[in-house]
Parts: C-alpha cells; sequence; structure tokens
C-alpha cells in the first residue's frame, strides 16, 4: 500500500514542483508568451479550446488506432511469409526496410491521388510509419524457437503448418508484444505526421492540424496543449497495449 502511494504521489509532487519552477521562471524572466507561454496560459488554452482539442484527439486517435492495427495485420502476415523460407527472407526484407525510411513528404501526394484527402490517407501513413518494428520483431521471434524443441516437432514429424501453429507462433508472442509497443508510438506520431501532408478538408480537423496553425499563428499556448493532447494520445496506447500484454496474453508473454 505504501510502495503504491509513493508511486503515486511522487510522480504527482515532481509535476507540480516543475510546473512551479516554469511558472516563476516565466513570470520572473518576463518570457514572451509566443515563445514560452506559462502553464496558466496553456490552461487557459485548454479551457478555450476544450471542445476542438477533444475532438482533435478523438480524430487523430481513431486514425492511430486503425493504422496501428493495419500494421499488426499486415506485419505479421509478412513475418510469417518470412519465417517460411530464407530464399524470401532475403528477397523480402531489404524493401521492408522501405517503411523505416520512406519520407512521407515524398510520398504524399501519391498517397493523396490513391485514396484522397482525409482519414483513408491518414491511416495509410499511420500504417507505413508503424509497420516495421512489427515485421523485424515478429520475424525475429519466429526464428528464435528453442532448437531442442525444433527437433523435437521434426521427430514426431509435425507438419509445417503444426509447427507454425504451435511452436513458433506462440513463441513470437512477446516478440510481436515488444514490437506493437514500439509501434504504438510511432502510429499515433504517423497520424500527425499525416494530418499535416495529407490531412483533412472541410470541418474535421485532427492534432496535426492544430498544432500546424497554431505554430503559423504563433498561438504558443494552443501549440503546447495540442502537444499535450497528443502525449497523452501515445500513453493511452502504450498503457492499452500493456494492459492486454498482462491480463490477455499473460500466458505467452510470462518469461
Amino acid at each position: 500500500m505504501r510502495e503504491t502511494i509513493q508511486r503515486v504521489l511522487l510522480p504527482v509532487a515532481t509535476l507540480l514542483i516543475a510546473l512551479a519552477i516554469w511558472q516563476t521562471l516565466v513570470s520572473e524572466a518576463k518570457i514572451p508568451p509566443y515563445l514560452l507561454p506559462s502553464p496558466t496560459e496553456v490552461g487557459a488554452a485548454f479551457w478555450r479550446k476544450g471542445n476542438e482539442l477533444w475532438n482533435g484527439t478523438l480524430l487523430t486517435g481513431v486514425a492511430a488506432l486503425a493504422g496501428f492495427a493495419s500494421a499488426v495485420v499486415i506485419g505479421t502476415l509478412v513475418a510469417l511469409l518470412f519465417s517460411q523460407s530464407r530464399l524470401i527472407r532475403l528477397s523480402g526484407y531489404p524493401y521492408a526496410i522501405f517503411f523505416q525510411t520512406v519520407p512521407i513528404v515524398a510520398i504524399a501526394p501519391w498517397i493523396v491521388t490513391l485514396t484522397g484527402y482525409g482519414l483513408p490517407s491518414v491511416i495509410v501513413v499511420a500504417t507505413i510509419i508503424s509497420l516495421f518494428p512489427i515485421i523485424t520483431s515478429t520475424t525475429t521471434g519466429l526464428l528464435s524457437v528453442d532448437r531442442g524443441l525444433d527437433e523435437l516437432f521434426r521427430l514426431h514429424r509435425a507438419t509445417r503448418w503444426q509447427t507454425l501453429w504451435k511452436l513458433q507462433f506462440p513463441a513470437a508472442i512477446r516478440y510481436l508484444v515488444t514490437g506493437m509497443k514500439s509501434s504504438s508510438g510511432l502510429a499515433v506520431v504517423g497520424a500527425i505526421v499525416g494530418e499535416f501532408f495529407v490531412g483533412y478538408s472541410g470541418t474535421q480537423h485532427g492534432l496535426g492540424y492544430y498544432i500546424r496553425s497554431s505554430s503559423d499563428n504563433l498561438k504558443t499556448d494552443e501549440l503546447f496543449a495540442a502537444m499535450i493532447c497528443c502525449t497523452l494520445l501515445g500513453v493511452f496506447v502504450f498503457v492499452g497495449i500493456n494492459l492486454t500484454e498482462r491480463y490477455l496474453l499473460r500466458r505467452w508473454t510470462e518469461s
């Protein structure tokens, strides 16, 4: 009980001390709000733009979760394919690196041509950015099965499908979860980057739009408020994966 209280109180106390130092620094140094707003000014921006930020967070969250889910499905299928043949792995893996290195700004026009402006394009960008960790982690897990167990399956003439489903895939779940943790933050970043380049039109605006418009108009207090929403969204997705690991995948992820 005492440890639980410390785990809650110590971070809260650290946050309050940091906010107090921040407020004092801005007030005493008379830093202009467009360079560094005070915590009270950021709080006022939250109060003023609360509904818009909430709707933007929901829209960005939908795009990030959809892109993340697509990356998990596609990445797992690609990893399963890579695990079945060294030749397939050697032939395809260099192209998987494409998803890690491709500059989104370069392919944004093609994505818009393909799917148009709006949510589908943002989901495509979030998927591309978050795909590579899933492929690498899951492929590593599928190829890291215990050699003794692998020989036991061969001894009993297990089929390729039986070996994959009953030995390789369960062993790879821990690696898949590790890839999902890395990928979750990238999915949020991908959704925001997507909203920068292929974002929404009309009245729909995600957090990427608010970050860009507040930066262009030197509304730094609203920029900070949007950044805090982005951070909280990333934390929410990460905590969701940790809870899924703890309560639904514990059987395969406990070391």
